[in-house]
């Protein structure tokens, strides 16, 4: 578990639980409002809480942010469904979401991770560098095919060797 510290407090970083599905269905809906991330059907997220972090208020509870690491092969690992409050940006929530996913891929001894995203900068301050999505496996692809912007996705595919 980390704290990210920040002007109003310390964010709690936790496992997801089934009672923060809703939460993170409603963070991801607004990212993907803005076409930031592809719409995640609320069955889709209890299937997948296990994969999810979230930034939680220690007090009250409030889920303000969450980040997901998917194992994709035994050496590979993708960081997706990155999503914070517009409330909490720029207050090392992100950063601090990122960083435990990549501590749990490390403890899981993964050797890779990927992630595709339209903020590379954001990635590159963790050490992922730009990559060719043909270098991508086409299992990631099945999810891309949900996606508004789908054959004329502009995301950048970025991977960081562990």
């Amino acid at each position: 578990m980390a704290d990210t510290e920040n002007k109003t407090g310390a964010m709690q970083i936790r496992k997801a639980t089934i009672e923060d599905v809703k939460s993170v269905h409603r963070l991801l809906h607004a990212y993907s409002g803005e076409g930031d991330l592809i719409p995640r059907p609320l069955s889709r997220l209890y299937d997948h809480v296990r994969d999810f972090w979230v930034a939680a208020d220690p007090e009250s509870g409030r889920v303000a942010g969450c980040c997901a690491l998917q194992f994709c092969w035994e050496d590979l690992g993708e960081i997706r469904s990155l999503a914070v409050d517009t409330d909490r940006r720029g207050r090392g929530t992100a950063t601090g979401l990122v960083n435990t996913c990549i501590e749990e891929a490390r403890s899981f001894e993964m050797s890779r991770l990927f992630c595709l995203t339209f903020k590379p900068g954001f990635f590159e301050r963790f050490g992922f560098v730009r990559i060719d999505r043909a270098d991508l496996p086409l299992k990631i692809w099945s999810d891309c095919m949900l996606c508004v912007r789908f054959p004329d996705c502009e995301g950048i595919a970025m991977m960081k060797t562990l």
